[in-house]
């Protein structure tokens, strides 16, 4: 699977990942189509060779005619809309400038129809979101991941004054993604960079096991004391060691809420809508509450871009008022999925191998009860089939899970 893994230590801004994207190998010219056709003041797309604490990295700038619109979310859907952009690139740029709309409607309180965008609604921040939209789609990866960010601290001025770091957006558009501490007196994330990687990156961690092709660096505008710039690595993933069963990891969301009011009957109904919408795994476990009240605590894993449908499902389904969320990594086995041919005519499994390169056997319980239906026979008599048989090489039609 190829994979790009953004190595964020000095925080990311919009050029800073346009920037890291182009010195990738993204053909810079696309770029400057795509953003040509949105019909915004004449706007180039400058890249510059510079060294930040005597690191090499390429220096993107937007270079513009002055202006001073504040645009809505529907300006700029319109524009993307209008442009040559192809359906995947619009589909980026739309997604990214819907986080940025939530997150100012949040904190203004206001809608995302009618919050301003102010900053993030000038051109060049416009050619940032979506030249970097445009940049990924020519990237052509499968998956996105992302190292711990960095925020800064002390003050920064935005339209609406003097704030602390990160700006409100910014640390709206951060829920749920970890944070690294820095010390650094100024802002490294700004709310264009926060969106980007809010609305693209599906896992965050530190760097996964893989094969590295490309390295892009993307620098910022300011300087500090350590290197101001943004690596971008490229490659395929390393599968786990066949012969050794060396787990890999990947990055998971958990879901928890304390519940002392949900009948079993709403629990169970919850639990089903949960494994529909794609949870990895439910568990309930009994609680005593406060009052010695009995309660359960339900706890839902999930991929990070299914966290917001598994929690609409649990706030309908329950009364509960509140989720705790975190990020975890796991560790998984290598595995492969199975069809043993049995007696009971053919039954799906797992086959997982352990790190001392020993196997372990699993049939799926819903394959198994539906033989065990069909040929009137026992539960354990079609388990018992599926083991004896996992053995025998004719036996088995495997598939990569």
């Amino acid at each position: 699977m190829k994979i790009a893994y953004l190595d964020c230590a000095s925080g990311i801004s919009g050029d800073m990942m346009l920037g890291a994207l182009v010195d990738a190998g993204v053909d810079l010219a696309a770029v400057q189509a795509g953003v040509d056709s949105l019909g915004l003041p004449s706007c180039t797309l400058k890249t510059e060779e510079v060294k930040k604490q005597a690191f090499r990295a390429l220096q993107l700038t937007v270079e513009h005619e002055p202006e001073h619109a504040h645009r809505h979310l529907h300006h700029i859907e319109a524009m993307i809309e209008g442009s040559t952009l192809t359906a995947r690139q619009r589909e980026l740029a739309l997604k990214i400038f819907h986080r940025l709309a939530e997150a100012e409607a949040k904190v203004h309180g206001s809608t995302i129809e009618k919050v301003h965008f102010h900053e993030v609604g000038a051109v060049d921040s416009i050619a940032d979101i979506v030249g970097s939209a445009i940049a990924w789609d020519l990237l052509g990866v499968d998956k996105i991941a992302c190292a711990a960010v960095p925020t800064g601290s002390g003050f920064v001025e935005i339209a609406h004054g003097r704030c602390s770091i990160p700006a409100p957006a910014t640390a709206e558009l951060l829920q749920g993604i970890p944070l690294a501490a820095s010390d650094v007196d100024g802002e490294l994330t700004t709310p264009t960079g926060a969106a980007i990687i809010a609305a693209l990156v599906e896992e965050f961690g530190p760097l996964p096991a893989m094969s590295i092709s490309r390295i892009g660096y993307g620098a910022g505008q300011k300087d500090f004391d350590h290197p101001n710039l943004l690596r971008l690595l490229v490659g395929e993933t390393v599968a786990a060691d066949a012969q050794s069963g060396s787990p890999a990891t990947d990055s998971i969301a958990l879901l928890e809420t304390n519940l002392d009011d949900a009948t079993g009957e709403a629990l169970g109904h919850c639990v089903d809508q949960l494994w529909e919408e794609g949870a990895l795994d439910v568990a309930l476990t009994p609680l005593q509450m406060k009052k010695s009240r009995p309660g359960v605590l339900l706890a839902v894993q999930c991929r990070p871009d299914d966290v917001d449908a598994l929690a609409t499902v649990i706030f309908r389904e329950t009364t509960t008022l509140g989720l705790r969320r975190s990020t975890l990594q796991r560790l998984i086995l290598p595995r492969k999925a199975v069809s043993v041919d049995t007696e009971y005519g053919p039954i799906a499994g797992i086959v997982a191998q352990l790190p001392d390169g020993t196997e372990r056997c699993s049939p799926e319980y819903d394959s198994v009860a539906k033989a065990a239906e069909k040929y009137g026979a026992a539960l354990a008599a079609v388990q018992q089939a599926f083991q004896a048989n996992v053995t025998n090489p004719k036996s088995i039609n495997q598939s990569k899970r």
